[in-house]
């Protein structure tokens, strides 16, 4: 059976004749009839008497009246849910990104999506690594991924967003004065905190300093990103953040300064080479619309 059966023999039993049946539906009575003898045929057994002015339920009809009823209410309530998805009033988007990047550029895009797509739910988790990242999105793990340029992304769509620039924090007692650059031969001297070898912030700060060819004096080494600005505010060493990153450090007491020459990480959004989700659809369409893409570049997202 299927739900166009269902509703014949529900019209039938509530009026009790095919031929005011038909006319409600609007369909031929043969072919009204014809659904109704193959639903009998499928459960074995008659389900109206024909009588002489009208049909009535037999117990086989009665027995199938309100099952048939709930399952028309369950495929109404499906369209609804997958509607409601479509007119993004309900749905949940599940976005994963490089730890740094989930602290920005990611949560200032979900802050504007959520603003305005508030009934929408937002998952987003942090792997350390771009590799991790591809592959999530390449399993169909997360939708959406932001990630640096660390990583073949392979057949996977992107867009790339503005570049974060790269800056210097130091602790409050620094003698920097705001806007001052340092050279990298300069950062060298200083006694660093850094993440464990093979994690992304680890890489870039190695790859931001690579030009003084000179071995890093690691003063800190931890695992736990949230201790690293406490840490320089403490005194305990200088490290290198996204500006986004580096500017909170600075509300916070931190020194700040850029780097000469400047560094800056280039920072990509990802998905798979088929149709999205309605509210991942639309998030990619803010990002390039708040980044000052083209939106005309993804007109098939919808396909």
């Amino acid at each position: 059976m299927d739900r166009r059966q269902l509703e014949y023999f529900l019209a039938v039993a509530a009026h009790g004749s095919f031929t005011s049946a038909a006319a409600s539906l609007r369909v031929a009575q043969p072919s009204l009839s014809h659904a109704i003898k193959t639903v009998e045929r499928e459960v074995g057994a008659q389900l109206f008497h024909r009588l002489s002015r009208g049909v009535r339920l037999t117990p086989a009809g009665e027995a199938l009246l309100r099952p048939a009823q709930q399952v028309l209410r369950d495929f109404a309530a499906a369209r609804a849910s997958v509607q409601m998805v479509s007119d993004l009033t309900a749905g949940r988007l599940a976005i994963v990104a490089q730890t740094t990047l989930a602290v920005h550029p990611l949560a200032g895009l979900v802050g504007a999506f959520r603003q305005a797509h508030p009934a929408i739910t937002v998952g987003i988790e942090d792997p350390e690594h771009g590799a991790a990242v591809v592959e999530m999105i390449r399993t169909g793990h997360s939708e959406l991924g932001l990630t640096d340029f660390s990583a073949p992304v392979g057949d996977l769509r992107s867009y790339e967003l503005p570049d974060q620039e790269v800056l210097v924090v130091l602790p409050p007692d620094a003698g920097i004065g705001r806007g001052e650059s340092l050279r990298v031969a300069q950062v060298v001297t200083f006694d660093l905190i850094v993440t464990p070898p093979g994690t992304a912030s680890r890489a870039l700060l190695e790859f931001a300093l690579s030009d003084a060819g000179v071995p890093l004096r690691v003063a800190v080494e931890t695992p736990h990103r949230a201790a690293i600005v406490p840490l320089v505010l403490a005194g305990a060493g200088v490290t290198l953040l996204p500006r986004s990153m580096a500017e909170d450090a600075a509300r916070q007491g931190a020194r700040v300064a850029g780097l000469d020459p400047r560094v800056v990480r280039r920072v990509q959004l990802l998905w798979r080479r088929e149709p999205l989700s309605p509210a991942a659809r639309a998030f990619v369409r803010m990002v390039v619309s708040a980044t000052g893409g083209r939106p005309s570049e993804f007109a098939d997202l919808d396909r």
